[in-house]
């Protein structure tokens, strides 16, 4: 998953494919460990336990309105119906049936939506007196760029923020964070004077950035973004929403945070490819990859697309690949009905090229018949051993020496 967010007035990309997302009400039970004020809520399964869990935030906090919000890996989710006001528990009981269970389309799922198996149920913070005054955006993230983290943030808060920067840039302010001292309290503040805020609230504010910021790196984030952040009108700071998502690499650190996971809401393909130790991500493409090697992967996908196709995965069987795994590389590829070919592309050093083509064999005759076009490129250890072995097999491989050539046979096979 990839999200733009801007710096200096540009558009960057993070990619997320090695991170862990978060629910809202996760990422907010992170934010609340390291000070950041949040409202309470409950998370709840069916419209039953959607009421017992407003009653027990009327007892705790004395609301008699609440939010009821979609849980799901994905923002927008006001935009598609996702996130509703309930001023009665009767409210409640309906606006929980009617999420739950639904297919939640926003801007950031594809069309057929993500299914909604919770909500969560959150008292409403702005009491009679306290109603929100300002509406702010603030995230943290990584500038892989410039390798610092980053805090972007604006007076537009609510809005999408690429609108924002592309509308009024110069709402959009970036305080750039030196990794030996974090987030000092002179950025701190100045990020509340940019904020057009003074008293009780600007004092709020440097707390409340600060302590995302310990946040952010305590937790080994890659993003949280809060959006909104809300100034409630007696000089209170709240983080109303939060999208986390964790950096993969850091997680054997976070035994707590691992057993957030939801399973549900990734791709199962992925999911089972990971249990293979395979570096698998779904692609929109006709042509499936499996390479050896991130660098080599790219310049595969970059010579599909110069071919006249388009990647269906970004597919990496690792240094240290044997027959099976080739097996169920090749299984999880044809998973995926948009596949019209498949290209292997092998660079022994470590990974023996005679292993991989013994798991292209064992593949064929596991799976069955397979259908569809295979274009095998050997180059590296053992590369002529696992090109006997598919010549001795007797089945139908294209082989390639030169990666124009795999590039060659790529456009044969799909015209």
């Amino acid at each position: 998953m990839k999200q733009k967010l801007c710096s200096d007035q540009q558009f960057i990309t993070i990619d997320n494919s090695n991170h862990m997302n978060l629910h809202e009400f996760q990422g907010k039970s992170i934010l609340r460990q390291y000070g950041v004020s949040t409202p309470e809520g409950i998370v709840a399964f069916n419209p039953q336990e959607a009421i017992s869990a407003a009653k027990t935030l009327q007892e705790k906090t004395g609301t008699d309105k609440w939010a009821v919000k979609a849980q799901i890996h994905a923002g927008g989710r006001g935009k598609g119906g996702g996130v509703k006001i309930a001023k009665s528990l009767a409210d409640v009981e309906q606006y929980a049936g009617d999420i739950i269970g639904m297919n939640l389309v926003t801007p950031q799922t594809s069309a057929k939506g993500k299914l909604v198996k919770k909500v969560l149920i959150e008292q409403n913070i702005f009491y009679p007196g306290a109603e929100p005054t300002l509406e702010f955006y603030m995230s943290i993230l990584l500038n892989r760029q410039k390798g610092r983290n980053m805090v972007v943030y604006s007076q537009r808060g609510g809005m999408d923020i690429e609108q924002v920067a592309e509308e009024s840039p110069e709402a959009i302010f970036t305080e750039e964070v030196d990794p030996r001292t974090g987030l000092l309290p002179y950025q701190a503040r100045r990020i509340a004077f940019n904020l057009g805020l003074s008293g009780d609230s600007f004092k709020n504010m440097v707390k409340f950035a600060m302590s995302l910021y310990k946040a952010y790196e305590g937790a080994d984030a890659s993003l949280f973004e809060i959006n909104p952040v809300i100034k409630a009108s007696d000089g209170r700071i709240f983080a109303a929403d939060a999208k986390v998502s964790i950096d993969g690499n850091a997680l054997f650190r976070h035994p707590d945070i691992v057993e957030m996971r939801d399973l549900d809401e990734e791709d199962p393909t992925e999911v089972e490819a990971g249990q293979y130790k395979l570096n698998y991500v779904k692609l929109d493409g006709n042509v499936g990859c499996m390479v050896n090697g991130a660098g080599l992967a790219m310049a595969t996908m970059d010579m599909i697309k110069m071919s006249g196709g388009a990647p269906a995965n970004f597919l990496d069987v690792g240094g240290t690949a044997d027959a099976k795994r080739v097996e169920q590389a090749f299984r999880i590829i044809m998973k995926d009905p948009n596949v019209k070919a498949i290209l292997v592309n092998i660079f022994g050093g470590i990974v023996r090229c005679d292993r991989v083509a013994q798991g292209i064999v064992d593949a064929y005759k596991n799976i069955g018949s397979i259908e569809i076009p295979i274009i095998v490129r050997l180059q590296g250890t053992n590369a002529e051993e696992g090109k006997q072995l598919i010549d001795q097999s007797g089945l139908q491989v294209h082989s390639a020496i030169l990666l124009s050539e795999a590039a060659a046979l790529v456009n044969q096979v799909l015209k």
